[in-house]
């Protein structure tokens, strides 16, 4: 299978659904990773104008740093700022028009090392100077598990850490949010965090960790669970908020992006619902974003397929529901206007 193809995306098609409902894509990535072999290596503005432009109107998104187009030099705590750099010249782009009529990169979520405690304050100076209209609040990555088999992005307990949580009272004192990435088996650890830094707002990422492949896989009758226990925990914590997507990722655990024939957007709805469903159920609707973490879910569905899927498991709720999940929460979070 042409994993990461475009050609073999294309083997599905069907009609936009509800072209006219606005939304705001709260979770994407612009990167140009062509020195490395992965999927969708380049994804720049040409690359999300043609997914968004595909029928769904998308008119704005907001950029999530991914670690590319750092500074080649300077210290090491600033590299960071290149990318924010990059992304304010990729969102000036978008808004001439050439491109479509999305804002892209309306609001951009960099990167700044919270283990700096109060001396991330120059960090942030940096990055608000980078992107003076757009720059919304930072990613840290605090994704630890101990089996060997996953990939860690940070250090065991990171969330508990002092110095950690001093930089955290920095970004909230200025109103920025924090956009966290962990796995599932640390839900627990980010509710305490939350409950710690009460005045930050904190944005859970890709429905909060799920894994279901290594060692999580073929174990639902204990991951689920646990994955259940933990977003209920985290829920209670009134200053987070839960982004719904991510999950077209191999790692939670869903054959997608090995078929033959992408999916469709009915099985999509069918098989992912249960999970953003339960996030809502427990969240609100008031308190969930929809996100395509474009271009890691790429892999698995295209975007008209995923936001029409995203559209056929909401049916349910109203439209005051639908218009926040879709849009205003987005907006209201990351200070879209």
């Amino acid at each position: 299978m042409p994993y990461g193809d475009n050609d073999w995306l294309a083997l599905t098609t069907e009609p936009t659904l509800e072209p006219e409902l606005p939304i705001c894509d709260a979770h994407h990535h612009f990167w140009d990773f062509r020195t490395e072999r992965v999927p969708y290596h380049r994804y720049l503005l040409h690359e999300l104008a043609a997914d968004v432009n595909s029928g769904h109107n998308v008119r704005s998104t907001v950029f999530l740093e991914a670690r590319s187009m750092y500074r080649p030099d300077g210290p090491e705590e600033l590299r960071p700022v290149g990318e924010v750099e990059f992304v304010q010249g990729l969102a000036a782009a978008s808004t001439t028009g050439l491109y479509g009529p999305t804002r892209a990169a309306a609001a951009i979520v960099g990167h700044a090392n919270l283990n700096l405690g109060d001396d991330v304050a120059r960090v942030l100076d940096a990055l608000q100077a980078a992107s003076p209209n757009r720059f919304r609040g930072i990613r840290h990555n605090t994704g630890w598990d101990p089996h060997p088999e996953v990939e860690s992005r940070s250090v065991q307990g990171q969330l508990a850490d002092a110095k950690f949580r001093a930089g955290a009272r920095v970004l909230a004192q200025r109103g920025l949010a924090y956009d966290n990435v962990i796995y599932f088996p640390q839900l627990g650890e980010l509710a305490d965090f939350a409950n710690a830094v009460p005045d930050l707002t904190i944005v859970s990422n890709h429905i909060g960790g799920l894994m279901r492949i290594g060692p999580y896989a073929n174990r639902d009758d204990e991951v689920m669970p646990a994955w259940r226990e933990g977003i209920a925990k985290l829920a209670q914590c009134p200053n987070v908020v839960m982004k719904l997507g991510g999950v077209g990722q191999p790692r939670y655990g869903f054959d997608w992006h090995t078929r033959a024939q992408p999916i469709g957007s009915e099985e999509l709805a069918e098989a992912m619902g249960p999970l953003m469903r339960y996030c809502i159920d427990q969240f609100g609707p008031q308190r969930c974003l929809f996100e395509s973490n474009f271009p890691p879910d790429k892999v698995s569905y295209s975007y008209n397929v995923m936001y029409n899927a995203f559209k056929r498991m909401t049916a349910g709720y109203s439209a005051t529901e639908r218009a926040a999940m879709f849009h205003d929460n987005a907006a209201r979070v990351y200070r879209i206007e």
